[in-house]
């Protein structure tokens, strides 16, 4: 059963989870556990979701919660042991300390929720926030904004065959058939479009660039808090630097690269295909070697991004 706290005792925060340079999600199986387990916590710990964004070496998840440390134990522990025994990887998974930062007053939570939804953008991974599929981005004013074709879901029944059995989560969560809940049954997505009021307001948003303005913005909230931008919500994530991800967002990016889903699939089957192994953490150093120098030859790919879905060791 879910643990009940109080709901005044309930504060927002914005957590991030960073892998550091360890992809953390490798497949499109990988995104849809995440989320699920995401949503699981939610409903163990009594919190509230708001806004997430499952990126594949970290997530950002603005929730509402009493206890955000015993959230976050709930989120990693399941989705760690999934993550361990699907590749035969053993060890933590993720960086020791989750990055936790309380926000309060109206500016500061638009703002947390603003880019918790364009981390995509921010990353150099899409052109758009809405391009994005691995964030509620799109479940927010969904209509409104055109989104009209609706999931087909699964019977409660079916549910377990892409979770545990002893799963607990409550009959309002809907799973659709390709086995990730629904954010809209999840996520308290009426709360998040009040705060925007309008469609039109969300979409300003989610298509305006970082700057001075949005910090000032956030002193309206008096409260004394720092403003909530890319180098506060990046905290912990070592990827990319501000600057980077300012350029990705004014659209300087190459969006026809080769992502890491796609990188991390091609590369796990292949060490299953050619090396008889169950996925790349079971790959010696020879081999990830052999791979990597073809990778460089034929798709001319960058080092960071070889050594990071090859789990290649430093």
């Amino acid at each position: 059963m879910p643990c009940k706290h109080l709901p005044n005792m309930k504060k927002t925060f914005h957590l991030c989870l960073s892998g550091n340079d360890e992809v953390i999600f490798r497949d499109l199986e990988d995104y849809h556990m995440g989320f699920n387990y995401f949503a699981i916590a939610l409903y163990k710990t009594d919190s509230i979701g708001l806004a997430e964004s499952f990126m594949s070496t970290h997530t950002h998840q603005t929730i509402q919660t009493a206890a955000p440390d015993e959230f976050m134990y709930n989120f990693r522990r399941p989705y760690s042991l999934y993550f361990n025994n699907k590749y035969q990887r053993t060890g933590r998974l993720g960086e020791k300390d989750h990055f936790t930062m309380e926000v309060n007053g109206y500016h500061h939570q638009v703002a947390a929720i603003s880019y918790t939804l364009r981390n995509a953008l921010h990353h150099g991974v899409v052109s758009i926030p809405y391009s994005y599929p691995h964030c509620s981005v799109n479940a927010i004013f969904r209509r409104e904004m055109g989104k009209f074709t609706d999931e087909k879901t699964l019977p409660r029944s079916q549910t377990y065959k892409h979770l545990s059995r002893r799963a607990e989560f409550p009959d309002s969560y809907k799973m659709s058939e390709i086995g990730v809940f629904l954010r809209e049954s999840v996520l308290d997505i009426p709360q998040v479009e009040n705060l925007f009021v309008t469609p039109r307001a969300f979409n300003y948003y989610m298509s305006r660039k970082s700057s001075e303005e949005w910090d000032k913005e956030q002193a309206k909230d008096g409260n004394g808090q720092a403003p909530v931008n890319l180098t506060s919500i990046e905290n912990g994530i070592l990827l990319h630097n501000t600057n980077q991800m300012h350029a990705f967002e004014a659209g300087k990016a190459d969006y026809r690269k080769i992502t890491d889903i796609e990188l991390c699939t091609m590369l796990d089957n292949l060490a299953r295909t050619r090396y008889g192994r169950h996925s790349v953490y079971q790959l010696t150093r020879q081999e990830k070697a052999q791979i990597a120098e073809e990778l460089y030859k034929t798709l001319h790919l960058s080092e960071a991004l070889i050594r990071r879905c090859l789990v290649f060791p430093k």
